[in-house]
């Protein structure tokens, strides 16, 4: 008898039957938190916040799964994949804003605006922490773990790695650890596991309770910023009652925040004591001159402004907000960025629009590529001034190999910078016709896509919807770059002109 060839499921068919598995596993997620009922059985009552959507994610997850069931899959042509990617986002942040809208304290709006800075681990809240049930504060210190290494990352490893591949450098991961991905996958959490746990002795040596070490442990290394205090880390680090050892818990927060912007590879490197091919990587090198500059200057300028009581002072608050914005993780122990001197938030602007390490959790640009802009600069002026015809092959550092870079490489590059700042601009724009100034929105928008945190006055739980959802699109774009958002969005337009999605 002649063997009957399955039916080749492609185009749309495709594309909603791998989301289907995807949201599957989103259910997965929002069940998690019930595991926290075993210590916390008094919280029984919002059991159903979780339970609603969760049960109600996989059951449609697992019907759309139907259309691909029986069926061999296809390959996702052209720029399919990001199409998918930016629908996985989609349906992860609208499934995870349910229970927070269940509980009341939210509207959907602020709920969306919630969930989006919590899995892009912008760190911004509108949400009175410290009246939320420890389900709601853990739920959101997931979404941080779980956005900062990547959604398509956890959720790929389940899938073919012939495809998992194609959606994991979709999201913005340059790198792959090792040949598979699911062995990628699970050497970075077992790196973020171990940083995790460091961070959470270290926090609960220094006075927190193990629910809020654990908690600003993950936000820390997540580069994410959420924390279970309103006044954020200046709560612990502020405190004059010696409960807490604020030295110690400002020095992990630190060291947390700086691994947490590393690249996956070079952190990889460091703990597998491969400390000089480690340390053969750029951004680190960057970035460490970028600190020894400004530190001294902005705690002169805090000093003069009265913000620091002395220039120590004034150091200990420059590193740490420094890090903290340049990490893209957002944690402060002061307030009132927006009456900062300009000079100060001048540097900060800088630090939040580089951001951190590629391939690591932070936002903003990524150090590496500025530094192949600024080698680009270089490398032209050399070329001009050259008096002879010389062809050179330009290199740079990074991830411990000296690379060569191809002329296509820094076009494209600066490319992407021109198209960031473009976006960083028509955001501003949008927040300065709500009636913000300007200087607050530019600083705000920065902070927004760089998914930072920091707030410079624009962003509460007192914003109109409309600030809300410029700020959601915002935090949304950083955290999935501009160029995986135009090429999703360009894709479906042509798709749908080409009825290739039938």
């Amino acid at each position: 008898m002649p063997v009957l060839k399955k039916e080749t499921a492609t185009g749309a068919r495709l594309i909603v039957g791998y989301l289907g598995i995807f949201t599957v596993m989103i259910g997965v997620i929002l069940l998690l938190p019930l595991l926290l009922l075993v210590f916390y059985p008094g919280e029984m009552q919002y059991a159903k916040c979780f339970i609603v959507p969760g049960v109600a994610a996989i059951l449609i997850g697992y019907l759309l799964m139907f259309l691909i069931k029986g069926k061999k899959e296809g390959t996702l042509s052209g720029h399919w994949d990001a199409v998918l990617l930016l629908l996985v986002w989609i349906v992860t942040i609208v499934f995870s804003a349910i229970p927070f809208a269940l509980f009341g304290n939210l509207t959907f709006t602020q709920a969306i605006f919630e969930m989006t800075s919590g899995y892009t681990t912008s760190g911004y809240t509108v949400c009175d922490v410290e009246t939320l049930p420890k389900l709601f504060l853990f739920f959101r210190s997931l979404t941080h773990l779980f956005g900062g290494v990547g959604l398509i990352l956890i959720m790929t490893s389940a899938l073919s790695d012939r495809y998992g591949v194609n959606l994991y450098n979709a999201e913005g991961h340059p790198d792959k650890l090792v040949p598979n991905l699911v062995n990628s996958a699970r050497i970075i959490f077992s790196i973020y596991a171990l940083f995790i746990a460091l961070g959470t002795v270290a926090y609960t040596l220094f006075g927190m309770t193990v629910f809020d070490a654990f908690n600003h442990s993950v936000a820390a290394v997540a580069t994410g910023g959420f924390s279970t205090r309103n006044e954020s880390m200046g709560f612990y680090i502020n405190d004059t009652t010696g409960a807490y050892n604020a030295t110690g818990i400002e020095i992990t927060t630190i060291v947390l925040m700086l691994l947490g912007m590393t690249n996956f590879f070079v952190n990889l490197f460091f703990v597998t004591g491969k400390w000089k091919k480690g340390l053969r990587h750029a951004e680190l090198w960057f970035n460490g001159l970028f600190l020894l500059v400004t530190v001294p200057l902005c705690a002169l300028f805090l000093v003069n402004a009265g913000i620091s009581s002395s220039y120590g002072k004034g150091v200990e608050h420059s590193i740490f907000h420094l890090v903290s914005a340049a990490s893209s993780t957002g944690y402060t122990t002061l307030s009132g960025f927006q009456n900062f001197p300009s000079a100060v938030l001048l540097i900060f602007f800088f630090a939040m629009l580089v951001g951190g390490g590629q391939g690591s959790t932070a936002g903003g640009i990524k150090q590496n590529r500025i530094v192949l802009m600024l080698k680009s600069i270089y490398w032209n002026l050399r070329d001009r001034f050259s008096k002879t015809r010389t062809v050179r092959t330009n290199k740079m550092w990074r991830c411990g190999e000296y690379i060569t870079i191809t002329d296509k490489a820094a076009a494209d590059n600066n490319v992407f910078i021109q198209l960031y700042l473009a976006v960083v601009l028509v955001g501003t724009l949008l927040l300065a016709a709500c009636g913000f100034p300007f200087k607050e929105s530019l600083l705000e928008f920065t902070s927004l896509i760089g998914n930072t945190g920091i707030s410079y006055g624009v962003i509460s739980s007192a914003s109109s919807p409309l600030v809300l959802w410029i700020g959601t699109v915002g935090m949304f774009i950083g955290r999935l770059e501009v160029y995986i958002v135009a090429v999703a969005l360009v894709q479906c337009g042509l798709g749908v002109a080409r009825k290739e999605v039938m």
